[in-house]
C-alpha cells in the first residue's frame, strides 16, 4: 500500500495523508518506518488518537521503551511537559529541551524513534525544530569528513543541563553529574552503511583536543547542521501525529510560557544499533 505522501522541505520531514484506522492497523508501518529513516521526521494531521491508540501505533513501528520509572497503567507513556503534576520525575529536565539534542546520549544504543502528538498547547511559540545530521554530514567537504570520522566526543549531563538555568543549584549540579558519562563518535555509521553526525548539547569535548578548539568546532558544526536548509520547524496542532528518527535528526522546542500547561504525550521505541565509528 503506497501512502500518499508530501515532502515538507527538500532535506527534512514529509507529511503523510491517512486515517487512524489505517495507523492502527499495521498494514502501513513498514512503508512509514523505511519513509522515516530517509526523511527523519513523519507528520500526519487530523488523527485523532487516545493514548491506548498512540501506544498501539508506537508498538507497530518497534518495542516501545518502558524506561526506569513506570507509571501505573501507562506503559511506556511519557508525558512532555514542565507541570510537575503531570510528571514530578522528569519535569525539571525539560529545560533542556530548548536547545539542540537527541536523546539518550548517555547509553550506548539511544532510543530509535518516537512518536509525539499534542495534549495542550501554548497559545504561541513551542514548535519542534528537527535537523537532519545525515544530510549536514553528506554536504561537508570530503576533507572535513576523513577528519571528524577519527574524532570521539564526550557528552555529559551537566553540559546538556548547565545553560537552561540562571542559577544552578548545588542539588541540581549533583544530579546531573549522577549520570554517567558517555564518549561516541563523532560519525555515527549505521547498519545501512549511512552517516550522521552525533551532535547535542550534551556534547562536552572533543577527545584529545584542547578545550577551546574542541567547543570552536562543535559550536561551528552544530551551526552548520541547524542551517535552514537542514531543519523543519513543525506547527503543533490539536490531533496532529509525529515520528522522528532519534537516530538521524537532533530536535529542540522553540520558547514558550512554562506556565501555559503545555503537553505533549510521547512513546519511543527501543534503539535498534549502537552508536558505531567508521572503521
Amino acid at each position: 500500500m503506497a501512502l500518499k505522501t508530501v515532502n515538507l522541505t527538500p532535506r527534512v520531514g514529509t507529511e503523510i495523508q491517512t486515517d487512524v484506522e489505517t495507523l492502527l492497523s499495521g498494514t502501513v508501518s513498514p512503508e512509514i518506518k523505511d519513509l522515516l529513516v530517509q526523511r527523519g521526521v513523519i507528520v500526519a494531521r487530523d488523527v485523532p488518537m487516545t493514548d491506548e491508540q498512540q501506544r498501539i501505533f508506537a508498538e507497530s513501528l518497534g518495542t516501545v521503551r518502558l524506561g526506569t520509572v513506570k507509571a501505573e497503567g501507562e506503559r511506556g507513556l511519557m508525558k512532555v511537559t514542565h507541570d510537575k503534576k503531570e510528571n514530578a520525575v522528569y519535569a525539571e529536565f525539560f529545560a533542556g529541551t530548548f536547545f539542540w539534542h537527541f536523546d539518550g546520549p548517555y547509553e550506548e544504543v539511544p532510543p530509535f524513534a518516537s512518536v509525539l502528538t499534542p495534549r495542550i498547547l501554548s497559545p504561541s511559540g513551542g514548535q519542534t525544530e528537527f535537523a537532519n545530521t545525515y544530510a549536514a554530514y553528506e554536504d561537508l567537504p570530503d576533507a572535513e569528513k576523513s577528519l571528524y570520522d577519527t574524532l570521539q566526543v564526550v557528552h555529559t549531563m551537566q553540559s546538556a543541563m548547565w545553560h537552561s538555568y540562571e542559577d544552578v543549584t548545588e542539588k541540581q549540579f549533583a544530579l546531573w553529574r549522577s549520570y554517567p558519562a558517555r564518549t561516541h563518535p563523532l560519525v555515527w555509521r549505521h547498519r545501512s552503511g549511512r552517516k550522521s553526525l552525533v551532535l547535542a548539547a550534551s556534547a562536552s569535548r572533543i577527545v584529545g583536543m584542547h578545550l577551546a578548539e574542541s567547543l570552536d568546532l562543535l559550536q561551528r558544526l552544530t551551526a552548520w547542521t541547524t542551517q535552514p536548509e537542514y531543519v523543519y520547524r513543525h506547527q503543533w496542532r490539536m490531533n496532529d501525529l509525529l515520528i522522528w528518527d532519534n537516530t538521524g535528526v537532533m530536535h529542540r522546542a522553540k520558547p514558550y510560557d512554562v506556565s501555559s500547561g503545555r503537553r505533549l504525550h510521547r512513546f519511543t521505541l527501543d534503539g535498534e544499533e549502537p552508536i558505531t565509528a567508521t572503521a
